[in-house]
């Protein structure tokens, strides 16, 4: 079984970096450009995400909302092809702490109470993407860009 596992190792791993880098898109489309606007989210556009984040106390939402945006419009599909891997882990690394900071203060732990339990995971997906790098099956490794 371990020759299967190493085998299969390098397709795990991508696997992992597309999905952590895929998910993040819906949400810039959601924030950004209003797609899925039925599902439980305020903010339906840059104007409101920025409001949002003044009244959760991150200032200047103006600055904010549109550096979001661009983590998960930009950073997420970048991550899911494995091309600036780690600069771009690191900087979705440091979303996620802050968003793990918002959820433990609205809901605590628990997901279904807006708590930290969802983000917590993508946060430690990321975090052994950034550690990780592309991997195999990344651009980076093709380019040979492995920072």
């Amino acid at each position: 079984m371990s020759a299967l596992f190493h085998t299969l190792s390098p397709f795990a791993y991508a696997l992992l970096r597309v999905a952590v880098g895929l998910a993040l898109v819906p949400h810039g489309l959601r924030n950004t450009f209003g797609f899925f606007p039925n599902t439980g989210v305020r903010a339906l556009n840059l104007k409101a995400l920025a409001a949002q984040l003044d009244h959760g106390g991150y200032r200047p939402g103006r600055f904010w909302a549109p550096a979001i945006s661009a983590t998960q419009l930009i950073g997420g599909p970048l991550l899911a092809l494995g091309l600036f891997t780690r600069p771009v882990a690191a900087l979705v690394l440091l979303f996620l702490l802050v968003a793990n900071v918002e959820r433990w203060r609205v809901g605590r732990y628990f997901w279904n109470q807006l708590g930290l339990e969802y983000t917590l995971m993508w946060t430690i997906a990321t975090l052994y993407v950034l550690v990780s790098g592309g991997g195999l099956y990344s651009l980076d490794h093709m380019i040979g860009w492995e920072w």
